[in-house]
């Protein structure tokens, strides 16, 4: 990891099946942070549609020039860009999160753990690896938001030597206090940086809370959403995840043999 990454996680209320409106958001979000010298930016899951399920299928074929608006987008402003977007793949749509490195895509995650609860497994299909990639920026894992609820995944990525985890998230309300304490769990036991995009406002019949959150490898939090729509940043520092790794050694002291 390089010494400092100024970390960006973009939030803000997506048009249900509108890509050029989600799209123009997101144009805006990142030229505003390129002025202020931003090198990662973490965008929400499925931030181009939302969860559109009727349209889905359709609204996956746009996925491939978003994808190259990004890749010019982080060429032109020099980042490094995360977010999920609707893959389509043969009769199947993934729900990934492309990592776009100053101009590339150099790595794609495809979700995991698909949440039954809102029907997720029977319009999407689950992805079937852990992913870490090496970046202009250092090692960055991803995970997508109901992810989280399973610490094995972070865990994986960690012990392949993620040093940061970006999140892009749909999380809603009422289950805010979750989405805090899952984020903060997973960065204190893989001391590690967690960079984290939640939607906000009514998206359908859903009401989304933001939240937004980056955080430090002991869980302190660096910067944080509201409910409004709103770009948050931090500064992470490398030497503060390496000094707090040699002073509680807790993954050097890990009892793999034992579980």
């Amino acid at each position: 990891m390089q010494s400092t990454v100024k970390a960006a996680a973009v939030q803000f209320t997506i048009a249900l099946g509108d890509v050029d409106a989600n799209l123009a958001r997101v144009r805006e979000s990142l030229a505003q942070l390129a002025q202020r010298g931003t090198e990662l930016v973490v965008l929400p899951e499925m931030w181009s549609s939302g969860f559109a399920y009727n349209e889905l299928n359709q609204l996956a074929q746009r996925t491939p020039e978003i994808v190259q608006e990004l890749e010019r987008l982080s060429r032109e402003y020099a980042m490094v860009i995360v977010g999920s977007l609707p893959e389509p793949h043969g009769a199947k749509v993934y729900n990934t999160a492309y990592l776009v490195d100053r101009g590339s895509v150099v790595g794609s995650y495809r979700k995991l753990h698909l949440f039954s609860l809102m029907g997720e497994d029977r319009s999407l299909d689950a992805g079937d690896r852990a992913v870490v990639v090496d970046t202009s920026l250092g090692r960055i894992g991803m995970m997508i938001c109901y992810d989280l609820r399973f610490p094995e995944l972070a865990r994986r990525l960690t012990l392949e030597g993620a040093e940061i985890i970006a999140v892009p998230g749909e999380w809603p309300k009422p289950r805010d206090d979750h989405w805090h304490t899952l984020l903060r769990g997973r960065a204190i036991e893989n001391q590690l940086f967690v960079v984290a995009a939640n939607c906000c406002g009514p998206v359908g019949k859903l009401d989304f809370f933001g939240g937004s959150l980056i955080l430090g490898p002991k869980g302190e939090i660096l910067a944080q959403g509201g409910y409004e729509s709103c770009a948050i940043e931090a500064t992470l520092e490398a030497q503060a995840m390496e000094s707090w790794r040699a002073s509680i050694p807790c993954l050097k002291d890990r009892r793999p043999d034992c579980y």
